[in-house]
């Protein structure tokens, strides 16, 4: 599943333009810290090879992206639109650091979610492009680069990190993030400004401590590297910054070195897609149409509607947006659509729909023909599918509000053509669009998603008519939740075959694997794109 409403208690398929530039993983072994990453002071969307971008709400599907959505909402959601700089009306006017340092806390004391969060912050600060673009830097910096962060802070704090409260915490974490990992934001600027913020929130002792806990770190930044010769998960831990019982778990499924390049892969930032409505026009008109505008547009070499866009901002704030020429859709979730291949006069069922980027790329593959049955647990997300619908001008889709595993329960046996399954899962193949996940989520709750993606599996089987075909998908790269779960369900249903999907729909280098399994994982590093997995399965007939 690559929409993360679909993990328990997450939002889907989030996604936002990040501007990598920014980024600098930490130095590993002896090795003294290379020179700092450049803040420009501009919006990130300006730099061409990264893309957390100061206009952030760039969602992997299009319903994220609308207002209220769970897009990463950066300086998008103060107002800017390709280069815009208006400011909202209402809230409050407030520093980069400021909203920023609001974000963190909530993000930490509430487990409150940082891209929702963030989208409100910078709607109440009123903050222009660039300090969006910088306010959206840190938080999703600082909370990408935490445990080691965390790792060189402890040294400098006498009662340690856990004593302090959590808006200090915050405060040392997101000012340390400045000085060791962004350039061209002055020292002094940082450690001024976080003195002044604990003085205006605390009192005269911690306005000390701050400004004493920053200034060591700047006296000995230069002394601030990983020992040699740390055990390969400490080290790929504290190095990519990601907690050391998922190392463990990947390096013992994966080996050392695929599960170090995962860590990087999640680090990097996901860059802006987009899925041109082919009912309106084709990938090749919107690239030539995006270009004429002024943007950076290629077809995208994995999925087939796929366009990347680098410098765009916003790219829901747009006309054309609006118009439905293309939705915004990691380029890995929009193979789903291609591997069901639906056609023009058939029946077919999205289970776990919300909030319908899968759901409308299948009415546009079957040029709005035939019926959509688009199912979500939850009512107040039907509305972010019929908006989608709306915009996008399809009207062969329609919407249930039912648990996918009491689908029996309205529709008849073996009523439909074809069934796409994007399953509840970890959501463990989009940690860099999320970052606060891999420090939330727990290695028990793992085990738990299972079981109800079998549930699934055995509840909506029986409504595929004979010779129809089954597609499961997740985005996550746990092989619990992907191979293995499908092998389970095939030992149990022998009427299933793995059937390969078409060839436009196979990723280059992995057609054998697509081929012969009926299946793809796709990992972060693979591509720049979502990690995922795809599963085509057909009834005989």
């Amino acid at each position: 599943m690559s929409d993360n409403n679909k993990n328990p208690g997450r939002g889907r398929e989030s996604a936002v333009g990040r501007s990598g530039s920014a980024g600098r993983r930490p130095p590993q072994g002896g090795a003294k810290p290379p020179g700092r990453s450049a803040w420009t002071g501009g919006p990130r969307a300006a730099s061409p090879d990264r893309a957390r971008q100061a206009a952030v709400v760039n969602s992997a599907e299009s319903g994220a992206a609308s207002a209220g959505g769970d897009g990463r909402s950066g300086a998008a959601a103060a107002g800017a639109k390709r280069g815009g700089g208006a400011r909202p009306a209402g809230g409050r006017a407030g520093s980069p650091r400021e909203a920023a340092l609001d974000v963190l806390v909530r993000t930490e004391q509430d487990r409150s979610y940082s891209n929702l969060l963030l989208h409100q912050t910078l709607q109440k600060y009123k903050l222009s492009r660039p300090d969006a673009g910088l306010a959206t830097e840190i938080v999703y910096g600082t909370l990408q680069r935490l445990n080691t962060i965390d790792y060189f802070l402890e040294g400098f704090v006498s009662k340690g990190l856990s004593k302090l409260e959590p808006w200090v915490r915050s405060l040392l974490r997101l000012s340390f993030y400045q000085l060791y990992y962004l350039d061209r934001i002055p020292d002094h600027a940082v450690v001024n400004e976080a003195v002044s913020m604990a003085r205006r929130r605390g009192h005269q002792g911690i306005s000390g401590m701050v400004n004493g806990v920053l200034r060591n770190v700047l006296r000995r930044r230069s002394e601030l590297v990983l020992p040699e010769g740390l055990p390969a998960p400490k080290r790929i831990a504290l190095s990519a910054s990601h907690p050391e019982w998922l190392v463990r778990r990947w390096i013992a499924q994966f080996g050392e070195a695929a599960a170090e390049r995962l860590c990087e892969a999640n680090n990097e930032p996901p860059r802006v897609s987009l899925r041109a409505n082919t009912r309106k026009l084709s990938r090749e008109a919107l690239v030539e149409r995006l270009r004429g505008e002024g943007l950076e547009a290629e077809p995208s070499p994995l999925a087939p509607a796929g366009v990347i866009v680098r410098g765009g901002g916003n790219m829901a704030l747009t006309q054309d947006y609006a118009e439905g020429l293309y939705s915004i859709q990691d380029e890995s979730s929009m193979l789903v659509a291609e591997w069901v291949d639906p056609q023009p006069g058939e029946r077919v069922l999205d289970c776990c729909a919300a909030p319908g980027g899968k759901t409308t790329h299948l009415a546009e593959k079957m040029q709005g023909r035939g019926e959509i049955v688009a199912c979500d647990v939850h009512e107040h997300k039907h509305g972010l599918i019929r908006e989608q619908a709306d915009r996008l001008g399809h009207e062969s889709i329609t919407t249930l509000t039912a648990d996918a595993r009491r689908l029996p329960e309205h529709y008849a046996p073996e009523s439909f053509d074809r069934i796409l399954l994007d399953a509840p899962c970890s959501g463990l193949g989009v940690i860099r669009r999320k970052p606060d996940m891999k420090w939330t989520k727990t290695e028990a709750e793992l085990g738990d998603i299972c079981s109800i993606q079998q549930e699934l599996l055995e509840a909506v089987h029986g409504l595929l008519k004979p010779g129809g075909v089954l597609v499961y998908s997740t985005c996550t790269v746990e092989p619990a939740e992907n191979g293995e779960a499908v092998r389970a369900f095939l030992g149990r249903h022998p009427e299933f075959t793995p059937d390969a999907p078409p060839a436009a729909a196979r990723p280059e280098g992995k057609e054998a694997e697509a081929v012969e399994e009926a299946s793809v994982q796709i990992m972060p590093y693979d591509y720049g794109s979502d990690g995922f997995y795809i599963a085509r399965l057909r009834k005989r007939a």
